[in-house]
């Protein structure tokens, strides 16, 4: 299995110090930068587009940035952002009129291409692009906004995707983004997944560090179980 990463959505951040903020975070132990971007169409929330991307880029964030498109249509964003310094994107299916060449040029551009699914999504979607992709985002909230409470069926959903990409032989990412807590972090990573996206609770903590290092410890206590 892929090491885990710890993915802080900056959603949550003070976006009156964004680089340092984002710095910061992922100097107590962040290991991805998890980037959603709102067009107020697709979703009912405006958020932030390539030109924050390519500034944090330029503020020193070297780190792997996971943007994660909540917008309709998808295809005309994909290359700023991969100018932007974006390293995956991932994009819903519904939001494109051709999956398939929206994922070819995800990769043409040079980044990682990823399906996103939301919670009441079929995993069908699967079906004809798990050979194609590099990550599946699978929300736990309804895509909109931050601080959402966690949907409980998403744990099955998490263990039938770890089984797909177990049976693929392929090194893909399985990432969950929507009410990750301390609390049940550990269910979630014993399910299947490697990437764990968290906005407010990381950012909303007093000590970045302390809350990284417990879910990292939750995490690593459901590995040294299973191995």
């Amino acid at each position: 299995m892929l090491k885990d990463w710890i993915a802080p959505s900056i959603l949550a951040a003070n976006f009156a110090q964004l680089g340092a903020d984002v710095a910061q975070v992922l100097n107590d132990g962040g290991d991805v930068v998890h980037f959603d971007v709102m067009d107020n169409h697709y979703v009912p929330n405006l958020s932030f587009g390539p030109v924050i991307c390519s500034a944090l880029r330029e503020y020193g964030i070297q780190a792997p940035i996971d943007v994660h498109l909540m917008v309709e249509p998808v295809d005309d964003l994909i290359e700023p952002f991969s100018d932007a310094g974006a390293t995956f994107i991932s994009f819903h299916p519904e939001a494109s009129r051709h999956v398939d060449r929206t994922i070819k040029l995800i990769r043409e551009c040079g980044c990682q291409p990823g399906l996103a699914l939301n919670p009441s999504d079929s995993l069908s979607h699967l079906d004809w692009t798990l050979e194609e992709i590099d990550l599946v985002l699978l929300m736990s909230v309804n895509p909109g906004y931050g601080g959402q409470s966690f949907i409980e069926s998403t744990i099955p959903k998490i263990a039938e995707v770890r089984k797909r990409i177990d049976s693929s032989g392929r090194d893909i990412r399985l990432e969950v983004d929507g009410g990750i807590k301390v609390d049940n972090i550990a269910r979630i990573a014993q399910s299947g997944a490697d990437v764990f996206v968290a906005g407010s609770s990381i950012f909303g903590a007093e000590n970045y560090a302390a809350t990284i290092q417990t879910m990292r410890s939750e995490i690593g206590s459901v590995r040294t179980a299973g191995s």
